[in-house]
């Protein structure tokens, strides 16, 4: 027999702004205690360093958590020039120094264009990247340093908001990047760039697929709410389950039609797209998951959520 979950059987996603300081699973097992929820994931980690948006899954969301993880990436960041860290960023000992009391605005924003677009990075060794089996971190806490292969990302704008010189100089960016981007490598390599080493000294995620840093709810907030033993306040915060694929075709159906898509039968939906993953949802606006558009146009179900989830 199956072990049955302990918790509620909460559904949607939350979306935290990370507390500094705090690691993802952190925060993760901080909110699904909070929420009292049997079932809780995250959608790829952020350093203790950044803040921002973090989105949670909680409950039958948990099914669509890969989507938010593939998904493009906002951040604001400062990057402390002449200066080198053994992570790439303010936690790590310094590695290296050298004055960059010579660089100046017009410097750095021809420095990024290397950045932007189309690039390859060498992932850091500070990082979640597994090598035979263990965390690259891991390696790395050991001493030990492995080969790594550059990845292929896109660096879809890299904006600078300020610069502020000095022998320690600093440098406000703007990022939008695809999945699997490190913000730390960019820095790291934009002080190699330059000359004069450089790391992340602040990093907040602003943006985490379709979802805004002004959507966001704080872990006080949450902790307020759970003090007063509010579990539907806490339980409004949350985002609809859909949210994390509202970028898919949705497809409406009737009841009949949804009766058999819950069996695991294809249905035939008219005026349904020629190809491809979409959402699906019964003519009352229940949503009842993903299906793919087979060869015969019919729809066939993928990854379907449990009644009310």
């Amino acid at each position: 027999m199956a072990r049955r979950r302990r918790g509620r059987a909460v559904s949607g996603i939350l979306l935290l702004d990370k507390p500094l300081g705090m690691s993802s699973n952190q925060a993760l097992q901080r909110c699904k205690w909070l929420f009292s929820a049997a079932k809780a994931g995250h959608t790829g980690s952020l350093d203790p360093l950044a803040t921002g948006v973090l989105p949670l899954c909680f409950g039958e969301a948990t099914k669509f958590s890969q989507y938010l993880l593939d998904a493009e990436k906002g951040y604001e960041s400062t990057f402390c020039l002449g200066q080198s860290t053994e992570t790439g960023d303010a936690e790590g000992e310094t590695v290296g120094e050298a004055d960059a009391g010579h660089l100046d605005k017009a410097t750095i924003e021809e420095a990024l264009n290397a950045f932007r677009g189309a690039i390859e990075q060498l992932p850091p060794m500070y990082s979640a990247i597994k090598r035979d089996g263990k965390p690259l971190y891991k390696l790395a806490r050991a001493g030990i340093e492995v080969e790594r292969q550059p990845r292929a990302v896109t660096v879809k704008s890299l904006e600078l908001l300020a610069f502020r010189p000095g022998a320690r100089a600093e440098a406000d960016v703007r990022i939008l990047c695809s999945k699997g981007t490190y913000v730390r490598s960019l820095a790291m390599d934009l002080g190699e760039r330059l000359g004069v080493g450089g790391h992340v000294s602040a990093l907040r995620r602003i943006k985490a697929g379709p979802f805004a840093l002004d959507q966001c709810v704080t872990m006080g907030t949450l902790e307020a709410l759970h003090e007063h033993k509010d579990l539907a306040g806490m339980d409004a915060l949350l985002q609809p389950t859909d949210t994390a694929v509202a970028h898919m075709p949705l497809l409406k159906l009737p009841e009949s039609s949804g009766f058999y898509l819950r069996q695991g039968q294809p249905v035939l939906v008219p005026n349904a797209p020629c190809d491809g993953m979409v959402r699906v949802a019964l003519e009352t606006g229940e949503f009842l998951g993903l299906g793919e558009i087979l060869d015969d146009g019919r729809v066939a179900p993928r990854r379907l959520v449990v009644s009310g989830g």
